[in-house]
């Protein structure tokens, strides 16, 4: 019988791709706040569930008995929902997920996002070295990057009560291909003014975030480990080094970037999963590549 794997935020914009490759290896229960159109989906149980009731969050991924559980849910913004609101459905519902994880002793793999190194203040600081690697300090500004943090701290917290594996992921911007929504900054970026700026023009692409997960989840960690996943390129075409510099009128003293680069390192993801991202958004912004079929 194939493991069972939880994927929290089945129906999201990653969970969608992630549980539609999962259910062909694995038995997978896609959690989400609703069911989809087609229950009718092969190798996939769905259920709808509001992660932050410690209650139903605990009985539904008990019930499921999984190997792995893959936490994607959260609220992605702050475009259209108050910071406290973001941060507290984010940090409980991850704190559920996650005890639940560690109840059922089953692995964890979980998104956390780079905003919390600070990129996305509205006048983000050079960063300290580049590129920026997980040892790079963190600044989180507002209530979803502070939740994001939280949920790394829950992470340690079960990782230290439960002694299960806890792999955190710091994506970048997930772009769909042929659907990619960072043609529009690139097209009207103008390097006297660096603008707009954003994460460092970094994004990476829905089907590397997949293949980091399914290694993640076939080669777990021991204890909890942080990895930056990012595309290989900055999305704008021109070199990395002269964006920054542009728009913070200098460069740190350690700043090993050629060309154009991501300002992040995914060295970490290299090595321990020979992992690499393999999509650009040179090809990837009109590949005609057919998503999930369900939503």
């Amino acid at each position: 019988m194939a493991d069972t794997v939880v994927v929290t935020g089945g129906l999201g914009l990653a969970g969608r791709w992630i549980v539609d490759s999962l259910r062909t290896e694995y038995e997978v229960v896609a959690i989400d706040r609703r069911l989809p159109e087609s229950l009718d989906i092969e190798g996939v149980h769905f259920e709808a569930v509001d992660l932050t009731q410690q209650g139903e969050t605990l009985e539904t991924i008990l019930d499921a008995d999984p190997e792995t559980v893959v936490h994607l849910a959260n609220i992605p913004h702050e475009e259209n929902h108050p910071g406290g609101r973001v941060f507290e459905n984010n940090a409980m519902s991850t704190f559920h997920v996650l005890e639940a994880a560690g109840r059922s002793e089953a692995d964890v793999v979980w998104a956390s996002s780079e905003t919390v190194y600070g990129t996305h203040w509205p006048d983000p600081e050079l960063p300290a070295y580049l590129p920026v690697d997980e040892e790079h300090p963190v600044a989180p500004w507002n209530g979803y990057e502070t939740s994001k943090l939280a949920g790394e701290a829950s992470a340690e917290r079960v990782r230290n009560a439960y002694d299960v594996s806890i792999i955190t992921m710091r994506p970048s911007w997930i772009q769909i291909p042929g659907e990619y929504v960072i043609t529009e900054l690139r097209e009207s970026f103008a390097l006297e003014t660096a603008e707009p700026m954003g994460n460092y023009w970094s994004y990476v692409d829905v089907r590397d975030v997949v293949s980091f997960v399914e290694a993640a989840i076939q080669d777990p960690v021991e204890g909890h480990e942080v990895f930056n996943l990012f595309g290989p390129d900055n999305f704008l075409g021109i070199d990395t080094a002269a964006a920054l510099e542009a728009g913070f009128g200098g460069l740190p003293e350690q700043c090993d970037l050629r060309g154009d680069d991501c300002a992040f390192s995914t060295e970490k993801a290299e090595r321990s999963f020979d992992w690499e991202p393999a999509h650009s958004w040179k090809d990837a912004q009109s590949e005609p590549i057919s998503g999930p079929a369900f939503s």
